[in-house]
């Protein structure tokens, strides 16, 4: 489906229309920022929605937002589960992004009414909605995401993985009929992995944020516990290193999260996780051979997490079969989810 809506939009501009390109740019100067009002000396601060469908990439541009990895990524989709907020204060104005799952449109489960729920809350109250799509497609996950949102809140289109298309001018076109979609703001085509859009970006939704005192102080990043840090990267890890096999259903527990002070750092922290899985079939697949992939995700989370913390972490991972949990509301609220 996604293939075939690039390709329609893309069918009709020709790679040398410079027509097209200069559209494009005229787009680009319409996006930047208008200058602040030079008497305009209070803090703002306000919320933002990083909302779409599944894998478009909402993690990627949260943690480039933020300027350090808060939120997990994996080319798996529904990788993110829970609300994340990324906090980053710039000059006058801080901003509060909040990562939400993507919206599902399949599998009717307790964990996809939970992951739906949390993206619903997310966007009924905030200042500003950012709607990522990837450059030059829309497909039937995007139209029901769309649709979700309520009139009145300010929504810029997000045109992601701009780095992908390789002709540009036939960007202009696929803008046009999305205007004709939704009243967007504006338009910002970027790519999440350039820190020149990322500034831009920034300049952008300043101006969106009301004049009001900030929430956190000026150098936190979330507000997500390190408890919580360390589940979502072990399960980052899980899936980094099962790929396609394990089902996404498969979820992190930690049972134990202990803080002493350190020997060659100022701090120590002690963790036990369990891997649950819905089969006896998908655990012996996460333990791998001589036990040897578990020993892997075991050293990859607890390398990262020691760089996070600024802790010296002692990690153990066990693997555990809970059949049936994504369709259990009592035990998918028991296992963190909303």
């Amino acid at each position: 489906m996604n293939e075939d809506a690039t390709k329609n939009v893309a069918g009709g501009a020709d790679e040398s229309s410079a027509g097209g390109q200069n559209d494009l740019e005229a787009m680009l100067a319409a996006a930047k920022p208008a200058s602040a009002p030079a008497d305009a000396t209070g803090q703002r601060c306000g919320l933002i929605a990083i909302v779409g469908k599944p894998n478009v990439g909402k993690s990627t541009l949260l943690n480039a937002l933020v300027g350090q990895k808060i939120s997990i990524t994996s080319r798996k989709a529904q990788t993110t589960r829970h609300r994340i907020t990324g906090i980053r204060t710039m000059e006058q104005t801080q901003f509060v992004f909040v990562d939400t799952p993507g919206f599902q449109t399949k599998h009717s489960t307790a964990l996809n009414k939970s992951l739906n729920k949390t993206v619903m809350g997310a966007i009924g109250d905030v200042d500003l909605i950012l709607f990522v799509v990837e450059a030059g497609s829309f497909t039937l996950a995007d139209a029901k995401v769309l649709s979700l949102f309520k009139p009145g809140i300010p929504t810029l289109l997000i045109a992601n993985k701009l780095d992908t298309v390789h002709r540009r001018a036939e960007i202009a076109p696929w803008l046009k009929g999305m205007q004709e979609r939704h009243p967007f703001a504006e338009f910002v085509p970027m790519s999440a992995k350039n820190k020149g859009d990322i500034e831009r970006l920034f300049g952008i939704c300043a101006k969106y944020l009301p004049e009001q005192a900030w929430w956190y102080a000026e150098d936190e990043l979330t507000d997500r516990s390190e408890k919580f840090l360390a589940s979502e990267t072990v399960r980052e890890k899980l899936f980094r290193f099962t790929g396609d096999e394990l089902p996404y259903t498969s979820t992190v527990v930690i049972d134990k999260f202990e803080e002493e002070k350190g020997k060659t750092k100022s701090r120590m922290i002690r963790i036990a996780a369990t891997i649950v899985v819905e089969r006896d079939g998908h655990k012996a697949m996460v333990i791998g051979e001589k036990g040897e992939r578990l020993k892997r995700i075991g050293t990859e989370a607890r390398q990262e997490l020691e760089k996070l913390m600024d802790a010296k972490v002692f990690i153990e991972i066990w693997v555990k079969v809970r059949s049936g949990w994504a369709d259990d509301e009592a035990r998918v609220r028991s296992f963190g989810y909303e």
